[in-house]
């Protein structure tokens, strides 16, 4: 994304100001001495201290973030529409290796959130990987595929689903986090932020919060929006909550709050390892 000198300049001096505090280090985060094919959070170079301004924010490179949701075989009954959303597990691993064959690292929200925020360093091709809505098969078949390439990713989490068939029990959403994967809130039964009101609040993002926040022992700072779909009458009810930043899915971001419209994009069953990979390229940039 082009953005002219002077932005680029106002923004040097603002981050002149301070470089003394660096971005607390995430400690689910496995060094590159551990695995090289996940990014070091301890070696992030900070240019400030200081929150960029949204502009500089949007100047930036954006990360391709994949978002995955069911991975399993399709069925006969699998319509057209469902299938976009459905990557059978050969899919799947096809394009992990493809990552990983290119030399993709996998980078996790804190370290997207620093890089946006403050400017800090990203390894030279990242990506993030995340998953929606709480599926056994994230657990079955995603973690293990990722941990061939020590890949980590962030869990989404539908807080109504834990310990129902065929979703993700409270122990194994924390042993995800306990392996170094982000747990992160999709409010409690996915209902549609657009049309929160009164109690809707408290109900679908901060007693989730609190719930997985029980789970896991850690604290929860990301969030995404059910469906992709946003309003920016959502964005200070998030940020009294807790949430510092929130994903969508691909469509323009809030010009006044990118930090809580980082965009997404889903993939498909359909789609080879070098798909996946172009696709990035043309929803993300050069990458």
């Amino acid at each position: 994304m082009i953005r002219t000198l002077s932005l680029v300049f106002a923004w040097a001096l603002l981050a002149c100001d301070s470089t003394s505090k660096a971005p607390k280090e995430n400690p689910n985060t496995q060094s590159k001495a551990e695995n090289p094919m996940v990014a070091d959070t301890v070696s992030q170079t900070v240019v400030s201290s200081t929150i960029a301004p949204a502009a500089a924010i949007l100047a930036k490179q954006e990360v391709p973030i994949l978002c995955y949701h069911q991975l399993r075989d399709w069925k006969p009954t699998d319509s057209k529409v469902a299938r976009d959303y459905i990557v059978p597990p050969a899919a799947f691993a096809a394009q992990l290796k493809a990552l990983a064959d290119s030399g993709y690292q996998t980078i996790l929200p804190d370290q997207l959130y620093n890089y946006l925020a403050f400017g800090a360093s990203l390894p030279k091709k990242p990506v993030m990987l995340t998953f929606d809505d709480t599926d056994l098969d994230q657990y079955t078949i995603a973690a293990p595929e990722m941990k061939k390439y020590g890949f980590k990713g962030v869990y989404f989490v539908m807080t109504v689903s834990i310990g129902r068939p065929r979703y993700m029990s409270k122990e194994q959403i924390k042993e995800l986090s306990d392996q170094g994967h982000v747990i992160a809130s999709h409010t409690w039964d996915h209902h549609n932020v657009k049309k929160y009101a009164g109690s809707d609040w408290e109900t679908q993002i901060e007693k989730p919060t609190k719930q997985l926040e029980a789970i896991t022992g850690k604290k929860i700072e990301y969030f995404a929006y059910p469906f992709g779909l946003w309003n920016p009458q959502a964005i200070p009810e998030l940020k009294k909550r807790g949430i510092k930043a929130a994903f969508q899915l691909y469509a323009p971001r809030d010009q006044q709050d990118p930090l809580f419209t980082i965009r997404r994009i889903i993939i498909t069953g359909t789609m080879t390892g070098q798909a996946t990979i172009a696709r990035m390229k043309t929803a993300f940039g050069k990458s």
